[in-house]
């Protein structure tokens, strides 16, 4: 008995060959009208008409066999918790119709942003210094607390704690992917990609099984960009994915706001390049709150929240750190106490969690 194919089993074969990307499976769908129209020419044709490359043609002609195939996995993407969500279907993301290259299909573990919730992009470096990876996790939680859905890329460093933050308030934040929705990467965020599909979605265009290839990414960066309303980068040197996400973000009519830092420190050189050019600043998640007009009463006030709960001594000590790395030396000399006794407050300052020891004797704030 033959099998009936619909339109969208076409789509589904069509996102399966790599060389054609959504530019070229877009283009073929309006030149012939339908995916099935497309899938029953010929590769050569296709070729002679300058449609497709001799590779891609290649490839269609190769993949052509394999409908049934492909056609059972779509078919059976619901048992493994996945599904395919098509430009044909009613919760296609509103965000991603007019964006440059819109994918034709991609993949979800969980749900996608609600297109009537404001959405941020947490970005920025994967070596990311200590205090880039507080401010990440502080805005991700704030933002959330707000009710701003979060998205970014799970990678290590930025991505990674950003996301971090959105969990930790129960957050709605959603990963884009530069691997199969089933492949984990990095591996090291594993329990992060299992609990995001229950507070939001695990996104990806690429076919199950997918490595994170570094072609990937910059695709993969289109669809971050292309979810958010703002794209916020924490922490990115001069040349970076990060940079390139937020010029994407620009030519799709997106907000960029930075997060400024230290001229000497080169993960902050990126961001120092962005505000320079005329992206907004973030100092607090007020400056982020204020684009999407939301106001609230009560936002995060480290500082004075803090040391009112502080005895005179702690006070003194903490006075003493900020933002950066201090080693213990300085802060003995600058507190003027004993040794014993400093590391004795540093050490209850640490178990209290307003201070934090990033690597050994060096000690900072703890946002």
């Amino acid at each position: 008995m033959s099998m009936y194919y619909s339109e969208r089993d076409y789509l589904y074969w069509f996102c399966q060959l790599p060389p054609l990307g959504a530019l070229t499976i877009g283009m073929l769908i309006d030149r012939f009208g339908s995916c099935e129209a497309v899938y029953n020419m010929e590769g050569s044709r296709l070729a002679e008409e300058k449609l497709l490359n001799r590779t891609m043609a290649a490839c269609f002609d190769e993949m052509k066999p394999r409908l049934a195939a492909t056609t059972r996995e779509y078919r059976g993407l619901g048992d493994r918790g996945i599904r395919f969500i098509t430009y044909l279907d009613e919760e296609y993301p509103e965000r991603l119709e007019h964006i440059y290259g819109k994918p034709v299909g991609f993949y979800v573990k969980g749900c996608v942003p609600d297109d009537h919730r404001p959405s941020a992009a947490i970005i920025g470096a994967r070596a990311a210094s200590d205090y880039g990876l507080q401010v990440a996790r502080m805005l991700g939680a704030s933002l959330s607390r707000a009710g701003i859905q979060i998205v970014s890329g799970m990678a290590l460093g930025i991505d990674g704690a950003g996301h971090e933050g959105a969990l930790t308030e129960q957050g709605d934040t959603y990963a884009v992917l530069g691997s199969g929705v089933d492949v984990c990467y990095p591996r090291t965020h594993l329990n992060m990609y299992l609990e995001i599909p229950g507070r939001g979605g695990v996104i990806s265009e690429f076919p199950l099984g997918s490595g994170a290839l570094k072609g990937h990414f910059p695709m993969r960066n289109r669809l971050i960009s292309g979810l958010a309303d703002v794209i916020i980068v924490v922490e990115a040197r001069e040349r970076s994915g990060s940079l390139i996400t937020a010029e994407l973000a620009l030519e799709q009519g997106r907000e960029v706001m930075a997060v400024p830092g230290m001229v000497t420190s080169q993960t902050s050189r990126g961001c120092n390049q962005l505000i320079r050019q005329g992206a907004g600043i973030v100092t607090s998640p007020d400056d982020i709150l204020e684009y999407f007009q939301i106001k609230q009463e009560k936002m995060l006030r480290l500082p004075k929240k803090n040391e009112n709960a502080l005895a005179k001594k702690e006070k003194i000590v903490y006075s003493c750190l900020d933002l950066q790395p201090k080693f213990f030396d300085q802060v003995v000399e600058e507190s003027g106490l004993p040794l014993g006794e400093c590391m004795t407050i540093l050490l209850e300052l640490e178990l209290k969690g307003y201070v934090m020891q990033p690597t050994g004797h060096y000690y900072v704030k703890k946002i």
